[in-house]
């Protein structure tokens, strides 16, 4: 038996460089690292890495194509499924959907399959190729309006658009993307590749309307009054929640959705070309332990922090972070304080922050969430000097359009309550992705565009 190939690290900027601008951190496969990878494949014949993945991509073939060095093959398969290749390659969490259904990763490391997905798309701008699928339908004459452009209504869009409708998508903010071009930074999915891909579905057919507000510049029932038959609400959660301590309102103190989208919208990271307001003090506190955390603690340092920390209720090991994600951090020089929660935050005589007070915890038993409980340790109080504190954790939906509608019915927690086909209370209207789950992942909201736009076509066709 030959020895197994091993998993192909992915080149990345040096630690000590990439602190120091916003340029991207992994580098991508070469050819020859790709068709390594590739070869690691076992080839299955149940594959169950399939099952894996949100979107349905065949990728068994998709990496078989690689391995035969036929790239434009693999991205047509690839595309059959998932329109924005280059940005699942990067911020999707392959580890717990289709890596971990790899057979290879039984007793070794699974295939990079997020990688290769990556290195296929990239290839492809690389060599000036694309695939707009040339089976489009003709129009059908039924218009369809998409509220949103994150991942979700992207891709609910395209594979509407394949099916023959004439599909709009209203954005609320002045360019596509939500969550990608917002709240990802640069150095982890650059605004190149949003933009790359987000042109291929214009060229689909796809119309998009910026800086139109659903539920404010234009409501639903005007916009069925201008002839739009059904409707896809994936509009994020973009509510930032705070902690409930003392002084969450002093200066100093973002949740994180207002820190990563002031970073980006005034591009921050394209400075000294952009001189933006976003300033941080030397020493920066993230609160929580997620992508999202990591993403903001990280940006801290590139915007010139001196010593970031991340502050987190329980353990490494519960951080829901990607394990990629958290050694970048660390890497970088971002400090962990584990099984520490905030108390309150302090404040100095002009009302901007200028210490946290925080309290150890210990592990206890299991929650719901199925992580053991952080309890707290008594007399274990300390003072954590910072200027800057970053709230991450977590995000609920954005009331505005949801208050236009009071007849669209909600669950306990102000989401959209959808059906098995994710039709919401109103007929003809559907929803998807953080709107309906809460805070999720950007395949699983792709998956539910793909999942509403089947939907929204077995509901058109049958409307007479």
């Amino acid at each position: 038996m030959s020895p197994v190939i091993e998993r192909q690290s992915m080149p990345a900027q040096d630690p000590a460089e990439r602190v120091k601008n916003f340029k991207e951190v992994a580098l991508g496969y070469t050819l020859e690292q790709a068709g390594r990878e590739a070869r690691r494949c076992l080839g299955c014949k149940n594959p169950l890495c399939r099952t894996g993945c949100p979107v349905d991509i065949d990728i068994k073939s998709f990496i078989q194509a690689i391995k035969a060095e036929d790239y434009l093959g693999a991205l047509k398969i690839i595309k059959e499924k998932n329109n924005l290749p280059g940005i699942c390659g990067r911020v999707c969490p392959q580890e717990s959907q289709c890596e971990k259904e790899c057979i290879l990763g039984i007793k070794n490391k699974p295939v990079a399959i997020g990688r290769l997905e990556r290195f296929v798309a990239d290839w492809a701008d690389a060599n000036g190729f694309d695939v707009v699928d040339a089976s489009r339908k003709e129009l059908s004459g039924k218009k369809i309006a998409v509220i949103g452009a994150g991942p979700g209504g992207l891709t609910c869009a395209a594979d509407l658009a394949k099916r023959g409708y004439a599909v709009t998508i209203f954005e609320g903010l002045h360019a596509t993307g939500g969550v990608l071009r917002y709240g990802i930074p640069e150095f982890r999915l650059p605004k190149k590749i949003l933009d790359r891909e987000v042109d291929l579905l214009k060229r689909l057919g796809v119309n998009i309307e910026v800086n139109v507000v659903v539920g404010k510049t234009v409501t639903v029932e005007e916009l069925r009054g201008r002839g739009f038959q059904a409707f896809f609400i994936a509009t994020g959660a973009g509510l930032p929640s705070f902690l409930g301590i003392p002084g969450e309102n002093l200066n100093g103190v973002y949740s994180a959705n207002e820190f990563l989208t002031r970073i980006n919208l005034m591009k921050a990271y394209n400075f000294p070309r952009y001189d933006t307001p976003v300033s941080v003090g030397e020493q920066v506190c993230v609160i929580g332990a997620g992508n999202v955390a990591m993403d903001s603690a990280r940006a801290a340092l590139r915007l010139g922090a001196r010593e970031v920390t991340i502050v987190y209720r329980r353990s490494e090991q519960e951080m829901p972070a990607r394990v990629e994600e958290i050694e970048h951090a660390k890497e970088e020089g971002v400090r962990l304080y584990l099984l520490t929660s905030p108390l309150r935050i302090i404040g100095d005589e002009k009302g901007w922050v200028r210490a946290m007070e925080c309290r150890r915890n210990e592990l206890g038993e299991p929650d719901a969430s199925g992580r053991r409980r952080p309890v707290a340790v008594p007399g274990s109080e300390f003072i954590l000097n910072t200027q800057t504190i970053v709230c991450a954790i977590g995000q609920g939906p954005n009331p505005l359009l949801l208050s236009s509608l009071p007849q669209l019915t909600l669950n306990k927690h102000g989401n959209i309550s959808v059906d098995e086909n994710l039709m919401t209370s109103i007929p003809g209207v559907f929803a998807g992705g953080d709107i309906v789950t809460g805070a999720a992942t950007v395949i699983e909201a792709m998956g539910a565009g793909k999942k509403a736009a089947q939907n929204i076509d077995a509901y058109l066709r049958n409307s007479r």
